[in-house]
């Protein structure tokens, strides 16, 4: 299993870059970075200067989305991104959660993501695309394929995701409602005909390391975050007919609403709602044994990649304990293997 960490953007440049360092020597394999640039520092002059100074790191945003950019300045972007890290870079696209409703628009359709993505793959990669009833390309870039990673809850989304992308984004640590969106992506994926196991399949969430009253307090943010993404299932889908999984509805019943000046933010005002068993779900938490044992659960629900969502204090120690601690155990079952 691979390893990943996540930056929102609220850090100077100079510790981001530390810790990027620091976690490509700990065994860390990718840097993603959040794309909310009203919220927090737009990320990939971030990402440009990190990538400078790493060797191996990959990096991505994790996620953007098709509305908060032309999609030829999006693809120049990316392949500019391609070509200083000769290479070294993902795409995470979703529909658009923070960086389009704190402006006060929509997220995009499921149609345009897929649309958007393959549009700047194709750009990315050196060949030409049709724009406004025009052929356009990038003369310049070096044709990379770059990989693409979907976000994905809802069943339609999922079923893109499995029929065509590299990689899918899960932002939960619960294991058994990872192996049911994970499912159903994986089903998409042998329906279209690609090969098992061409979809890689990302949790991602915050960790913490310590007496679990401690971890509760550093964390309770996340589930609050995810409840945006539930509650957008519960309007689409309603709460019956296996949509969306009672595990999930039963912990937004008393959601009241979301300020996305503190999205992400562990001292909102908005996260009465969560309780200590839905923050203990679905984060990682506790003492060293308990974050192995629930990451070998991960894994066996089929997560690839681990990507902690590393903005809950402490950065630098949570690096390092899952350097000494945690990365050597997978890394020797990897190379057992």
């Amino acid at each position: 299993m691979e390893f990943a960490i996540t930056f929102k953007g609220d850090i100077p440049l100079e510790r981001t870059v530390a810790l990027c360092k620091q976690a490509e020597v700990a065994g860390f394999n990718y840097a993603w970075f959040f794309d909310s640039h009203v919220l927090w520092r737009e990320c990939y002059t971030t990402m440009a200067v990190c990538m400078r100074e790493t060797k191996k790191l990959r990096f991505g945003p994790c996620v953007s989305n098709p509305l908060v950019r032309d999609w030829t300045v999006a693809a120049s972007v990316y392949a500019n991104m391609c070509d200083i890290s000769e290479g070294r870079f993902d795409l995470g696209v979703g529909r658009g959660d923070s960086s389009r409703r704190l402006l006060g628009f929509k997220p995009s359709s499921l149609e345009e993501m897929q649309e958007f993505t393959d549009f700047v793959k194709t750009m990315v990669a050196g060949n030409s695309v049709t724009y406004h009833g025009k052929s356009q390309e990038l003369p310049w870039t070096h044709g990379h394929n770059m990989p693409a990673w979907v976000a994905a809850y809802g069943p339609k989304a999922l079923a893109m995701a499995g029929k065509h992308a590299d990689g899918l984004v899960l932002q939960i640590g619960d294991p058994w409602l990872v192996k049911w969106f994970a499912d159903q992506a994986k089903e998409a994926v042998k329906a279209a005909g690609r090969p098992e196991g061409s979809l890689r399949i990302m949790s991602a969430s915050p960790v913490w390391i310590g007496p679990i009253e401690k971890c509760r307090e550093q964390t309770r943010w996340f589930p609050a975050m995810v409840g945006n993404h539930v509650a957008d299932l519960v309007e689409r889908y309603g709460r019956e007919g296996g949509h969306v999984p009672k595990r999930l509805t039963d912990y937004i019943e008393g959601r009241k609403g979301y300020d996305y000046k503190h999205h992400a933010d562990k001292d909102a005002d908005h996260l009465d709602f969560i309780s200590n068993e839905v923050v203990d779900s679905f984060s990682v938490l506790g003492p060293i044994e308990d974050h192995l044992t629930k990451l070998k659960e991960l894994e066996a629900a089929g997560v690839t990649q681990f990507n902690i969502y590393l903005m809950c204090g402490d950065e630098e120690r949570i690096v390092a304990e899952y350097a000494q601690h945690i990365i050597p155990h997978f890394k020797r079952a990897t190379a057992a293997v």
